[in-house]
Order: structure tokens, then sequence, then C-alpha cells
């Protein structure tokens, strides 16, 4: 019997173990800065730094980008690391938690649809519409006051996972997912390094301390984004763009199970809706 699985399924196990393993980064980073007294953007940047440096050390030498092309893809998947991480923590700074993430994450799949989808299938629509709808759902705060510049951040920083997404679902010959998350990381964290020390990079070194930093760097980051660049490879953008709502479902539930946050009626609601969109969305994907 093989248990060698289709193209279409080992590029949908990709997306969703890089949705997950997301998840799991929000928590270990909310950690990690309490423990730390980190800045959320230090704790973005440390993020990046060591998730390319484990990456890095994976790779034993190997992969480093020889071409022009390769170099220029790596440049620019740094800087849209960057831009990503930065935009967001500011739309959090400015509004809140759940609105920069319900935005972002939300915003995200809706601009990859209208830029690579030339006519939007039915399928594709009910998934993008029940996703928005399930995260609001998920994230919504009833008198939470809205911020147009958190927003704006917000949808900045969609834009940049968007592109992100579109870029590097067009693969460059010679250069992997792993090295392109390798490098990536790193010049995304380099690039990032000026303003989050601007915060405060110092951390004590203690065993919990390292120990979530290892985690954070190495699981959420250099293993979720090597998986999502290699799901990329055969699934269709849009695809990809939707698995990223795995990370606020994921998010919610291990605070529930872990921490002890009691999630509310119309937040398990938005939790079914998500499951459910993306459902419909791996199960009639748009044609790569």
């Amino acid at each position: 019997m093989s248990l060698v699985l289709p193209t279409r399924a080992r590029s949908s196990a990709a997306l969703v173990l890089a949705g997950v393993l997301w998840g799991t980064g929000g928590l270990a980073g909310s950690l990690l800065g309490q423990r730390a007294g980190l800045h959320p953007l230090a704790v973005a940047d440390y993020r990046l730094l060591v998730g390319g440096a484990v990456a890095t050390l994976v790779l034993k030498g190997r992969g480093f980008p020889r071409t022009p092309e390769a170099l220029r893809r790596i440049l620019v998947v740094g800087g849209l690391f960057a831009l990503f991480q930065a935009s967001y923590f500011a739309a959090v700074a400015l509004s809140s938690v759940s609105v920069a993430t319900m935005t972002t994450i939300g915003a995200a799949p809706v601009i990859v649809t209208l830029l690579s989808v030339r006519k939007i299938r039915r399928w594709t629509m009910v998934s993008t519409a029940g996703t928005l709808a399930g995260l609001v759902l998920l994230q919504w705060s009833p008198g939470e006051a809205i911020s147009f510049g958190g927003l704006g951040f917000a949808l900045l920083a969609a834009a940049g996972f968007a592109t992100l997404t579109l870029l590097t679902a067009k693969p460059v010959d010679g250069l992997d997912p792993l090295p392109t998350t390798a490098f990536g990381c790193l010049t995304g964290g380099l690039l990032l390094l000026p303003v989050a020390s601007w915060t405060g990079m110092a951390i004590p070194l203690h065993t919990d301390v390292l120990a979530l930093l290892c985690y954070l760097g190495a699981v959420p980051t250099a293993l979720a984004y090597a998986a999502y660049l290699r799901g990329l490879a055969d699934a269709h953008p849009v695809l990809g763009a939707l698995s990223a709502v795995l990370e606020p479902l994921t998010a919610a539930v291990l605070s529930a199970v872990l921490l002890g946050e009691r999630l509310s009626v119309t937040a398990w609601c938005g939790a079914a809706v998500l499951v459910a969109a993306l459902g419909v969305g791996y199960w009639r994907p748009e044609p790569r």
C-alpha cells in the first residue's frame, strides 16, 4: 500500500500546518513579551532573526542564492517580512489586537483573490465571504473604538502578506522554500532591527525565556513559513491566503484550553464558520 500523498493533498497539508503553527506563535510571542519585558515589535524582530538563524543552520551551508534573480527574491521577501511585521504591530498600537488581526487576516485573501483571479468562481466567493464573516464573529468586540490609522496600517500589513503570497507562488530556479525562509527572515530581521532596537531588545537569560525564544523562532516561524512556501508551490495563492485564518482560530482555541480564557458563543460560532469556509476552500479550490 502506497503512502505517497497526491500533490494537492501535500500542498493542502503544508498550508494547514503553517496556519496552525502560526497560531501557536501568537501565544508564544505574548508569553515571551511578558516574561522578557519586550515590546511586541522587538518580539517580532527576534522572531525573524532567530527563525532565519534556525533555518540557516538546517541548510548547513546549502541553498545560498547565487543568481541575481534569487538574490532579488530574497531582498524583496525580507522587505515584505519587515513591512508586514512593522505594519501589523503599528495597527495593534493604534487600535487593538482583535481589530488588527481581523483586518489583516481578513483583507489578505480578498486582495489575493482580486489580483490573481480573472473570473471569480462561486465556491471561491463562498469561501472568502465565509472567512470574513467567521473572523468578524471570532474577533469582534462590541463597543470597541475603531482607529482609522490602525485600520490603515492593518490594510498595509494585509497588502504586504498578500504580495508575499503572490510573489512566492512563482518559484525561482535554485531557490527552494527553506532557503527563501532562512535568508528572507534574516533580511527582514536586519531591516527591522533599527526600529526594534529603539524599543529595547535586552532579554533576561532565563531558561523559560530562552526556551520561548527558540520555540518562537524555530516552529511558528522557520518551520511554518517553510511549510507555507512549500504549499504555495502547488496550490493557488487564494487558498494560501485563506489558510492564514487558521492562525487566529488556533490562537483562540489555545487561549481557551491552556489559559482558561472563555470564548463567547459568538466566538465559537465564528470558529465554526471559519472551519466551514476553509473546508469549502480546500474542497473546491481555485485551479492552480
